[in-house]
């Protein structure tokens, strides 16, 4: 408006005709008490929003002992615009004498009666005829000011009430300002300037009151302006402007009209004795306080005041409700507001009378109670007055309940709360979740947090420190505890509410730093999975879903400790991408949460058989007696059956590498390793000594690679070992006598024995390069070997005997390596007898082992 009104000041500037200044309304007028009876009850006239036929009115002039200008009182109704008063709808009352002082008048509102107003005027000859047929000339002229005043004066009320706040804020609580004028002008619908907040404290009030938007009658100016414009041509330019985005946009557009109207309404209907001049009634109690804009005139033309008494139509109450409908208020808090809005005249004027909080028993048959309320605009709702009542526990609806006027008014509900002993307990995730060395904190789930009063902590056994809160959400509760300089041990919390007697109590306990967990992954279906982070070698266990993981072995990779977790229990459960937390407890009691990853699952293979292919034409000295072993120069060909996928995909490779990855290869359908049996098991073949080569040895095993390159576990497939090459045996007649054992690559037996127990056993050192050897004489010509590649089996060695006529002499290497021997020939005299052997070389007849000796003949 403010805006409207200076572009209109720019305007009537130029246009010489517009001379006199208007006034605002600041003139206190006279005061007239009214009550209104309605049937049996009665009412002062400002808790009177409407009037209807049959309403008894008192009228009583409130002019002081002194009054000198005797004044003439006259209560008119109207009917309408277009359809005029009858003559015996005007009471005429002469103020001055006793009976008007004393006892006032009553006037009953009569049937087809719309609107109510009263006229003030000097004592003249013939003034009421006048002043009658005035109005019954033009009724729709004060039909309209009825309505204009009507408005006005609430509209005035309005920022009445806001402007006491501000005083009153500005003088007891200057730091409350901001908080207090702005609940007040969301209360009262008046639009307030933010800007004034920035100024100095001692500012803000002057500012608040003088500059405000919504201050829409509190500007003399405007005043001034309206009176000005009231007639001519520039009255068509304001009406059409006021509704302007330069004018507010319309906002406060129906306020420039009122005061438009009535300004044109009533200056149209000056004479040569009487001008009209408004008043606007603010009432209280049971008195109408008029405010004037100018002073009346008892010269001619002499001032008739217009004051509006309420309209003569049905009650129409503000629709009062709730700020936030969700919001629960704890019943028993002090100083509980319920914030409301979208009525101001609830807040600025008494037409909402007798209030109260009515709230039902919660079973529904117990006495409700009904809490007497009062509006407060700067507190921004509803305030109960007195102690609340014992209420029932848990949430209560309540509902204001009162009066508007005369009728029964049902305003907002609001939910309320009261608190319960034990309602707090301790966030499952976070009861191992304090730790010292910082400032920790701590999550409560409850019922509500409305009602929190306070929250304090012991620690250390030092004495109990309040602690700060916060409720993210209203049935949660975030404690802040420090904790730097805090040793571990117990925490224990007290927790106040509103309402109740005594602290519900908490116990915790502060760890030291904990393990730190980053995420935990693993593949659908499969029985591991891998967690990381640091310090896990606290954990005690995981669980995700129903799926339990215990530790298996911890490894340390790029500063992050590799938790390895095992289960029994079936995963394909687990879906892959589904977002799942794990539950991970301590050693210490502790439980954290760490984010799941589940990929797909991976491809799985599981071994039916298997079997080692000799080349049938040459027969083999050596039988390998462990089932494990596999001979590395053989054919190695074994099944797989395809577990998940549960076909054989033909896009599938099979790896087979040893234990330590030394040496690997891959085999596929493709080029002939791999073939379908059927369309769920292959056939694997592999040669691993073309493969791998000689050197190959060791735990052998195979696992399936996606055509994405997922791998799956790995099947053990045995223990490759290579076998010397023996050639030869040759032996006296003797039992008791050694033989010669000759072969290639002798250094791949570790020991041979004449027994199953390897009583009698020569043992070959590291590193021996010969190709015989002096071994026990074999028993029902079989010798029994332990091989470097496997030396926990044992296996057995057949070779046809070769006699000979005397055994070999033996002489002992001068190094590991020893080969004199290698070229060493039979005897020519096979009953010769050899030459004695040292008791370190010969072959052990306690029980015991010696060492391998190259042989030396004479």
């Amino acid at each position: 408006m403010r805006r409207c009104l200076q572009l209109l000041l720019c305007i009537s500037l130029a246009t010489p005709v517009l001379h006199a200044e208007g006034q605002p309304f600041d003139l206190s007028g006279p005061k007239v008490d009214v009550h209104v009876k309605r049937g049996d009850v009665t009412l002062p006239i400002s808790e009177v929003p409407n009037l209807l036929p049959g309403d008894r009115l008192w009228v009583h002039p409130d002019l002081p002992e002194s009054q000198a200008a005797n004044f003439v009182l006259v209560v008119a109704f109207l009917r309408g615009s277009t359809n005029p008063p009858p003559a015996e709808w005007f009471t005429r009352v002469e103020t001055w004498t006793r009976e008007a002082r004393e006892e006032g008048v009553f006037v009953t509102v009569p049937a087809g009666a719309q609107q109510a107003l009263l006229f003030l005027a000097p004592q003249t000859g013939g003034d009421f005829n006048t002043l009658r047929n005035a109005v019954r000339g033009e009724p729709g002229s004060f039909v309209r000011a009825d309505q204009d005043l009507e408005a006005a004066s609430w509209e005035r009320m309005r920022l009445d009430a806001y402007l006491d706040d501000v005083k009153v804020s500005s003088e007891f609580d200057p730091q409350a300002l901001k908080t207090r004028t702005e609940m007040a002008a969301r209360s009262l619908g008046i639009k307030i300037n933010e800007s004034c907040f920035e100024k100095p404290v001692e500012e803000q009030a002057s500012c608040l009151s003088q500059n405000s938007e919504g201050m829409v009658l509190d500007d003399a100016n405007a005043q001034s302006l309206v009176s000005q414009l009231a007639n001519g041509d520039t009255l068509n330019l304001m009406n059409a402007i006021s509704s302007t985005s330069l004018a507010g946009g319309g906002a406060y557009s129906p306020y420039v009209g009122a005061v438009v109207d009535m300004a044109r309404i009533l200056s149209s209907l000056h004479t040569a004795h009487f001008q009209y001049i408004p008043a606007l009634a603010l009432p209280r109690a049971d008195s109408l306080n008029l405010r004037l804009n100018m002073p009346p005139s008892f010269r001619n033309p002499k001032s008739v005041v217009v004051v509006a008494l309420p309209p003569i139509e049905s009650a129409r109450p503000e629709p009062l409700h709730p700020v936030d409908p969700e919001d629960d208020f704890c019943a028993l808090k002090p100083g509980l507001v319920l914030p409301a809005e979208g009525a101001p005249l609830v807040f600025a004027t008494d037409l909402a009378h007798d209030l109260v909080l009515h709230v039902e028993a919660a079973d529904g048959k117990g006495k409700a109670v009904d809490l007497p309320l009062e509006t407060d605009a700067d507190k921004g709702g509803l305030v109960p007055v007195g102690k609340m009542p014992a209420l029932p526990s848990g949430e209560i609806t309540a509902v204001v309940r009162g009066k508007w006027g005369f009728n029964d008014w049902e305003g907002p509900k609001f939910q309320l709360v009261t608190a319960e002993p034990g309602d707090w307990s301790v966030n499952a995730a976070n009861r191992s979740a304090l730790v010292v060395g910082r400032d920790d904190t701590v999550e409560l789930d409850g019922r509500t947090s409305d009602c929190m009063e306070k929250v304090a902590a012991q620690i250390d056994e030092n004495p109990t420190v309040p602690l700060t809160w916060k409720s993210p959400k209203p049935n949660e509760l975030v404690i802040t505890i420090p904790l730097k300089e805090a040793e571990p041990g117990p925490v224990n919390l007290e927790i106040d509410q509103f309402g109740l007697g005594k602290p519900d109590r908490l116990k915790l306990v502060a760890y030291a730093a904990a393990a730190s967990l980053n995420k935990l992954t693993l593949n659908s279906g499969d029985k591991t999975a891998l967690l990381r982070g640091t310090r896990l070698d606290e954990v005690a266990k995981a669980q995700v879903g129903d799926v339990t993981f215990t530790p298996s072995s911890l490894d340390r990779v790029d500063n992050l400790d590799q938790l390895q977790l095992n289960t029994t229990a079936p995963t394909f459960g687990l879906k892959a991408g589904t977002p799942y937390v794990a539950r991970v407890d301590l050693k210490d009691g502790r439980t954290l949460a760490a984010p799941v990853t589940v990929d797909p699952p991976r491809p799985q293979v599981s071994l039916l058989s298997e079997g080692v292919q000799q080349d049938g034409a040459v027969p083999q000295p050596v039988e390998l007696n462990s089932p494990g072993d596999l001979p590395v120069d053989a054919r190695l060909v074994f099944f797989l059956k395809s577990d998940v996928p549960p076909e054989f995909p033909r896009d599938e490779k099979i790896e087979v590498a040893a234990a330590d990855l030394s040496f690997q290869t891959t085999l596929m359908l493709s080029d002939g390793s791999l073939m379908l049996e059927d369309a769920q098991t292959a056939e694997a073949s592999i040669e691993p000594l073309m493969r791998f080569g000689s050197s190959a040895f060791g735990p052998l095993r195979a696992r399936a690679i996606a055509a994405d390159g997922a791998a799956g576990n790995w099947v053990p497939l045995g223990t490759l070992v290579r076998v010397p090459g023996f050639k030869e045996l040759r032996c006296p007649q003797a039992a008791a006598k050694p033989c010669l054992l000759s072969g290639t690559d002798l250094f791949l037996a570790t020991s041979v024995s004449a027994t199953a127990g390897f009583e009698n056993s020569v043992s070959v050192p590291p590193g021996f390069t010969g190709t015989e050897l002096v071994v026990p004489h074999p028993t029902n010509g079989l010798l029994f070997l332990k091989l470097r590649d496997d030396p926990a089996s044992q296996e057995t060695l057949t070779l046809p005997v070769t006699p000979i006529a005397a055994p070999p002499e033996r002489q002992q290497p001068a190094d590991a390596g020893g080969g004199a021997g290698s070229n060493a020939t039979a005897p020519p005299d096979v009953t010769a007898t050899p030459p004695a052997a040292s008791p370190a070389q010969a072959p052990s007849t306690d029980g015991t082992q010696t060492q391998a000796t190259v042989p030396k003949y004479n």
